[in-house]
Parts: structure tokens; C-alpha cells; sequence
């Protein structure tokens, strides 16, 4: 299920952007950021609709996923059957 950031305490989005950027494995490339930009880089995607929070009633928890990964990609400019 997708959550509006609206319908989540600022300290909510504050905590899911920080355990999501404190884990384990966490690529940025060759450019080294600090954990507060890698905070605003996310917070910035959320914001632009990058980045959706989803909760799954089977974990009973919430993740940040790409929304190029959740949501139905258009077949615009595609070559139909």
C-alpha cells in the first residue's frame, strides 16, 4: 500500500529517509556524501515523487522504493503489438 508523505509526522519521514540511508550497502558512485545530503537527496525525491513509501501488512513496516520500480511504466513512444 502506497502512504502520502502528508499523512505521515515530519518526524516519521525524518526517521524512514534516516534508517533507509543508514543501511547497509548504500551506493552513491565514486562521489562521497555525507549523511545529511544523502537525508536531502532523499527527502528531494520524495518530494518530486521519485520515491514513494509503501507499507507491507505482511512485515507490518514501511520502505522508501523507487516509484520506477512500484509503479506500471506508460507504453508512450513503444511499438505496439
Amino acid at each position: 500500500m502506497i502512504i502520502p508523505t502528508d499523512r505521515l509526522s515530519a518526524e516519521a519521514v525524518l526517521g524512514l529517509i534516516e534508517e533507509f540511508v543508514s543501511r547497509e550497502g548504500t551506493d552513491y558512485g565514486q562521489q562521497e556524501f555525507s549523511f545529511e545530503q544523502k537525508c536531502a537527496h532523499v527527502q528531494r525525491q520524495l518530494a518530486s515523487g521519485g520515491v514513494i513509501v509503501v507499507f507491507d501488512a505482511a512485515t507490518d513496516s514501511c520502505n522508501l522504493v523507487s516509484s520506477d520500480d512500484l509503479l506500471p511504466q506508460t507504453t508512450a513512444g513503444r511499438d505496439q503489438p
